[in-house]
């Protein structure tokens, strides 16, 4: 293995390669399917500490905060803007089964940051050190708590001291995981990832685990990714979505061998059928049919027939509609 399994505070992880948290996306039925198909580990949906705290049973936590014997390990990503209520909620989702909390300072959508929470909290070290403070206070030595950032707000030198002010009282405090999104708070996902910024970050902070994100599309991506930075591992985000065979890719490579070919048609086939079973038992079966639809949006883009398939997927209204698709364009 050319590059070794990382260590998130007391959790070996099996692989440098986990499932990155997405907002929308990374629910239980699709982590059980990269699971599968090879991730060693994974994040849940970016969830809110109020809404932790305020729904602790019924449909919708169960689909929230669903864990089964078979994620683990498996991290639940927190975002907000307050110090107890973070807390609050990271004592939640660990009675739920979740086997470490990953603080959220690196999301960059408008709403949130309006909202004072995400990315927004690389502008105001004060309270985003108090955050992480009150939360590695309350859960115990043995969990891990870690942390995902961006390098800044933006490229300025205030944001450069801020993201060090941070990163610094994190190490202090006990924080030993890092995920580093190259790009700044107000870049979102447009311009080029800096992966120079992780290779910095790396020489500068030997004594803690640093993960990559950012522009990592394909297996040969990660590997270079790590090749070129010398962190410890990465987050497939994007990457991800319709493409869960991306993790058996990578530790192909990682192993030395050849990237295994893409999986064809039935395989295809096999995997969407799976996770709409999947989907229908988290969300039933009428509302999985739409909630699928943006997962199989991706699934098309490995279909000779893309843009059928894609519009053949967004027409689907029914069961018997979805087995049509799969019979018509995977059969």
């Amino acid at each position: 293995m050319k590059f070794p399994p990382p260590q998130i505070g007391s959790l070996r992880i099996a692989s440098p390669a986990i499932q990155a948290a997405l907002s929308g996306y990374s629910d239980w039925a699709e982590r059980q399917m990269v699971r599968r198909l090879g991730a060693a580990s994974t994040l849940s949906e970016v969830m809110l500490d109020q809404f932790i705290v305020t729904v602790t049973k019924g449909k919708k936590a169960k689909r929230y905060l669903r864990v089964d014997e078979n994620d683990h390990p498996v991290g639940a990503q927190l975002m907000g803007c307050e110090p107890e209520e973070f807390a609050t909620a990271a004592q939640k989702v660990l009675e739920w089964g979740f086997d470490w909390v990953d603080i959220n300072f690196g999301c960059p959508v408008k709403k949130i940051l309006g909202r004072r929470r995400g990315g927004f909290h690389l502008s105001q070290p004060d309270m985003a050190i108090a955050i992480l403070r009150r939360v590695r206070d309350i859960v115990p030595d043995s969990i891990p708590v870690t942390l995902k950032m961006r390098r800044g707000l933006d490229d300025s030198e205030e944001s450069r001291e801020k993201f060090f002010q941070i990163f610094d009282a994190a190490r202090e405090i006990g924080i030993r995981m890092f995920t580093i999104h190259p790009r700044t708070v107000l870049q979102r996902y447009v311009g080029p990832s800096d992966w120079n910024f992780l290779t910095m970050l790396r020489r500068y902070a030997p004594d803690v685990t640093i993960f990559g994100s950012g522009d990592l599309f394909t297996a040969q991506d990660g590997m270079n990714m790590l090749e070129a930075t010398g962190i410890d591992g990465l987050t497939f985000a994007r990457g991800a979505i319709g493409n869960p065979w991306i993790f058996r890719e990578f530790d192909a490579l990682n192993a030395g061998l050849p990237c295994p070919a893409p999986p064809d048609l039935r395989e295809q086939r096999e995997v969407i059928t799976e996770h709409f079973s999947l989907a229908a038992e988290l969300y039933g079966a009428r509302r999985s049919l739409f909630i699928m639809k943006k997962f199989c949006v991706k699934y098309a883009r490995l279909h000779p027939e893309m843009e059928a398939v894609r519009a053949a997927f967004l027409a689907i209204k029914t069961p018997d509609d979805r087995d049509c698709v799969l019979e018509k364009w995977y059969g």
